[in-house]
C-alpha cells in the first residue's frame, strides 16, 4: 500500500492555456494589460474573467499559449 501522507499538487488547466491577444485589437491589448495587472496583484479572479473576456472576443479561432 502506498504511502498517503504526502499532499498531492494536482495543476489547473485553466491557468495552462489562456487566449492569446489578436496584434493590432486594441480590446484585446487592453485585456493583456489588465490580465498581467492582475496577474502581478495576485487578483487570479480577475485574470480569470480578462481570458474569459479575450477568449469571446470576436477574432475567429487564436491560438492559445
Amino acid at each position: 500500500m502506498p504511502d498517503l501522507t504526502e499532499p498531492v499538487h494536482l495543476s489547473d488547466p485553466a491557468l495552462l492555456l489562456e487566449p492569446v491577444p489578436v496584434a493590432g485589437c486594441d480590446v484585446c491589448a487592453s485585456l493583456a494589460r489588465q490580465r498581467a495587472d492582475a496577474r502581478r496583484q495576485g487578483d487570479a479572479s480577475t485574470v480569470s474573467d480578462c481570458n474569459v473576456e479575450l477568449g469571446r472576443h470576436p477574432h475567429g479561432k487564436r491560438g492559445r499559449r
